[in-house]
């Protein structure tokens, strides 16, 4: 009897196995995106004041985020790298296309509109720039000599100054950010992260007079935001003021007030730590912080397992874009960072930046269930 408990036991998890198999889904990293995505239809709805129209829509949005993170998964990494020029080199067609074409909405020109629905071109090149540097630098030997390192700067840059032009500073930062993490993962020497350091600072004058007039009023305001309380710091004092209000424990579910009271702009969106911190506290916020830990080791995890140049490279950018996001938008609303719009990761409302983001851990999920099939 007991022979045949085990038998049975075994069974059941060799079927549960075989299902996982053929889904291509990595339990530890999908059960960590999952967790936080349940924890955003939480403080969705208390951030959008019981707004039951915005969890419908964030729902939405997130199953087909979901779904197309498991279809890439299903795709062979061989597949990616193949066809990495053919995307990047669409993408920045579709760049030039929002330029000449695209629509304006909230003083940018960053849409395009197909009669049926927008979408941002920008947001691709976030998955489509680190794919062609790493198939790039996966062509040489590493590290990357200076001739590869002039055609990998060539190939970020592009994409960057395209995107920032339109104006979009962010996101041309999360871009040129995803391209650099795929060089120094191919070992780049530090005398060229010096050296590129040292330029980025000496062409800071330069960069800035290239600003918008409210690009530079954010750097700033980020420097003194009490310059000016009611005008252009008003966002960030009262996202401190969220933040401080919290305490250890925070005021409770639905207990906002500077979001129930219309205090704290964007609190669904930009600003929508500001909101949980408040309600949730020190004590939320650092559950909050080690749901994202947990989901950055794994996708380090992913990047060292990859058994090939392409898929380290493509992995090790991928996590590191996370993690980009993660401190760029706690950074900005707890006041280390300038306001630049940019969405907590898988919290924030707005489909498009999820979209995104579980297209790159599908990706991730691809590059660690294939491991066996890539060819040598």
């Amino acid at each position: 009897m007991q022979i045949e408990t085990q038998h049975e036991d075994f069974e059941g998890h060799s079927w549960i196995g075989n299902v996982l198999r053929k889904l291509h889904i990595d339990i530890p990293l999908f059960l960590g995106l999952l967790l936080i995505t349940a924890l955003s239809f939480v403080i969705l709805y208390s951030a959008s004041t019981q707004n039951l129209d915005v969890l419908v829509k964030h729902g939405m949005r997130s199953c087909l985020a979901f779904l197309l993170m498991i279809c890439l998964a299903h795709v062979n990494p061989y597949q990616f790298k193949r066809y990495s020029t053919i995307l990047y080199t669409f993408g920045v067609v579709l760049l030039v296309a929002v330029l000449l074409l695209g629509v304006f909405g909230k003083g940018a020109q960053r849409w395009l509109d197909l009669g049926f629905f927008r979408f941002q071109p920008s947001e691709m090149l976030k998955i489509a720039t680190p794919m062609m540097i790493a198939w790039y630098l996966s062509e040489h030997a590493l590290p990357p000599k200076s001739r590869e390192l002039v055609g990998a700067v060539i190939l970020i840059c592009i994409p960057t100054l395209l995107i920032a032009k339109q104006p979009d500073l962010g996101t041309a930062m999360l871009v040129a950010s995803s391209g650099a993490a795929v060089l120094f993962f191919a070992g780049l020497s530090w005398k060229f992260i010096v050296a590129g350091s040292a330029f980025l600072g000496a062409l800071m004058p330069v960069i800035w007079h290239f600003l918008h007039d409210y690009q530079r009023n954010r750097v700033l305001t980020f420097l003194n935001p009490e310059a000016d309380p009611m005008g252009k710091g008003y966002h960030i004092i009262q996202s401190k003021i969220a933040i401080g209000s919290g305490g250890i424990s925070g005021k409770g579910w639905l207990e906002s007030s500077q979001s129930k009271l219309d205090f704290l702009p964007e609190s669904s969106t930009d600003f929508i730590f500001a909101v949980f911190a408040e309600e949730f506290g020190l004590f939320g916020c650092i559950g909050l912080l080690t749901l994202y830990l947990m989901v950055i080791c794994r996708c380090i995890y992913i990047s060292w397992q990859a058994q090939d140049t392409y898929s380290r490279l493509l992995a090790g950018s991928l996590s590191f874009t996370f993690f980009v996001y993660v401190f760029v938008n706690i950074g900005m609303v707890i006041g280390i960072l300038p306001v630049v719009g940019v969405p907590l990761p898988l919290v924030s409302y707005g489909g498009t930046s999820m979209v995104t983001l579980l297209a790159g851990f599908g990706i991730l999920m691809s590059i660690h269930t294939h491991r066996k099939l890539l060819p040598t």
